[in-house]
């Protein structure tokens, strides 16, 4: 199951488009209806949570959950993905493209670390390809 939570209200967020980008993830990598939650947030949410889990006292872009395991229930938990809504719009002005792109983009990041994979081991690289794939042609919001 895809569980999608909006925990920020400074910006509107299309639930629907993240829902999808997951879903297409999930069928590229063969995973059989894996438990993931992406939830966006507030900067002092991702701020808490990296000091939390990765002792780093400031806000960042995303962070990353992985579980990778079968849960009590018989289900895979895949793990959760947490987006910072302000820094991903604050990120996306030099880009110049629009929070949407942004957002996605995001996501593909975090649930390619639930997948394993880490900076500077293929990371970056299968980060590009799936841009490509699935983001070709993505005008804006």
């Amino acid at each position: 199951m895809i569980e999608i939570l909006n925990q920020q209200s400074s910006r509107r967020v299309r639930l629907k488009t993240y829902r999808a980008l997951l879903e297409k993830l999930t069928a590229l990598y063969n995973l059989s209806d894996p438990d993931i939650t992406l939830a966006f947030v507030t900067d002092d949410v991702i701020r808490d949570l990296n000091h939390r889990f990765l002792d780093k006292d400031r806000p960042t872009d995303v962070l990353s959950f992985p579980l990778g395991e079968e849960g009590a229930d018989g289900r895979f938990h895949l793990g959760d993905i947490i987006i910072s809504v302000s820094r991903a719009a604050e990120q996306s002005r030099p880009k110049r493209h629009g929070l949407e792109r942004e957002l996605e983009i995001l996501t593909i990041h975090g649930f390619l670390h639930l997948q394993g994979f880490e900076h500077d081991k293929g990371l970056e690289e299968e980060e590009e390809k799936l841009r490509k794939a699935l983001l070709e042609g993505y005008h804006g919001d």
